[in-house]
């Protein structure tokens, strides 16, 4: 395969150049200048940006990696010129050459959502505009810290770490927070052009189910949770089953079938918040007026979810993750299928929920889902946590 890549320079361009260079891929290289004579990856082709209209003929993609970095004292202006402007001006100087595919470089930073600094702005920026172009497709790639050979950016840290040390410190900083190791790069953008997703932003990352510290971690969670609920809060569950019983005519606690990992339906436990005759579909779907005046009080709050702490312990579930679904969401499971959602433990609470976004939307939902596994980490997922009590989210909307 031919290889277009900007930003060759930098730790992800050199490290990313290297696997590909051994795989036997073709690069041409561009930069402000060509390397030093000598210095330079005799595998490698280089060239200046300038000659990239004529360069680029015959290659099958264009990477771009080029930009001014969040560590970078630049002015705003600069930041919004190298990396919202020069992608939509090389993407077009790619469309020219025939070059099909334009992947642009970014950071879990730069998503939807992320924080305003000049570096994320101008990135959101520059990915947005970059989805709104024809005639040449667009992947816009998301990633958190790289490592590969050595380490870079937030892992910088690790290289002066003792050897025998250094595989410890990283599975620790990797269960905090979501990294990517080069050569899982080197192979998504190598892959076949009809096998890489254009429609939306991708998201790449280490899977954390792998890391024990992080499997470790949120078990602790877990466990620590339901625990103290039914330890410590016992006399809370009790007092709310009475009312929930005594409030309307049916059982205090509900169950209902939910699809969970792997999609394997399970029961899940709730204070029920609706008439005992209400009918099994999504909450979406149903009339507020089903809601009970206690129901209404539970669901605010999120106490209704409570008795799910059962399910935590008998492993269906966790107490992040993302929500889940009925079986007859058909839909929503399709779309979560399609993006490896139900390869992991549904939560009590979810990144999405937090967001305010209910399973009215299938596909926005299962997109956010996705982002959530990409970017599990102890650190992020106490956040979301953290969010819930708070009161952030609204949960599942009833019908008006």
């Amino acid at each position: 395969m031919k290889l277009v890549l900007t930003g060759a320079s930098g730790f992800v361009g050199r490290q990313l150049i290297k696997r590909l260079t051994e795989a036997g891929h073709q690069v041409l290289a561009i930069g402000r200048k060509a390397p030093a004579r000598g210095s330079e990856n005799t595998k490698v082709q280089w060239a200046t940006y300038e000659d990239l209209p004529a360069s680029a003929g015959g290659y099958d993609r264009v990477l771009h990696l080029a930009a001014v970095n969040t560590t970078s004292d630049e002015s705003r202006e600069t930041f919004f010129k190298v990396n919202a402007e020069l992608p939509v001006k090389l993407a077009e100087e790619a469309k020219a050459a025939g070059v099909p595919l334009f992947v642009n470089f970014s950071s879990f930073h730069g998503l939807e959502g992320g924080p305003d600094t000049a570096y994320a702005a101008s990135k959101r920026a520059g990915a947005e505009a970059l989805a709104a172009r024809d005639g040449i497709k667009v992947c816009n790639l998301y990633l958190p810290a790289v490592y590969g050979d050595a380490y870079a950016g937030k892992l910088a840290v690790l290289n002066r770490v003792p050897a025998f040390l250094g595989p410890l410190f990283f599975k620790v900083l990797s269960a905090l927070a979501p990294t990517v190791h080069i050569g899982r790069i080197a192979d998504f953008v190598a892959q076949d052009v009809q096998n890489l997703p254009v429609d939306e932003p991708v998201l790449l990352a280490d899977d954390q189910d792998k890391n024990g510290l992080y499997r470790f971690g949120r078990k602790l969670i877990d466990v620590g949770f339901a625990l103290a609920v039914i330890l410590v809060f016992w006399w809370l569950l009790l007092i709310v089953w009475v009312l929930v019983k005594t409030g309307s005519d049916g059982p205090g606690i509900f169950a209902q079938e939910r699809v969970g990992k792997g999609g394997k339906v399970f029961t899940c436990y709730k204070f029920r918040t609706m008439g005992k005759d209400t009918r099994q579909a999504g909450t979406h779907e149903i009339s507020e007026s089903a809601v009970t005046p206690i129901g209404a009080f539970l669901r605010k709050t999120k106490i209704d979810e409570l008795p799910q702490v059962w399910n935590i312990l008998k492993g269906e579930l966790s107490l992040v993750g993302p929500r889940p679904c009925l079986p007859v969401q058909e839909e929503l499971v399709e779309e979560r299928k399609k993006r490896g959602v139900l390869d992991v433990l549904p939560g009590i609470t979810g990144f999405a929920q937090i967001q305010g976004i209910d399973m009215s939307h299938p596909v926005r939902l299962a997109r956010k889902d996705a982002e959530y596994i990409a970017r599990r980490g102890l650190l992020f997922d106490l956040k979301i946590i953290l969010g819930t009590f708070i009161g952030k989210g609204q949960g599942d909307r009833t019908a008006k």
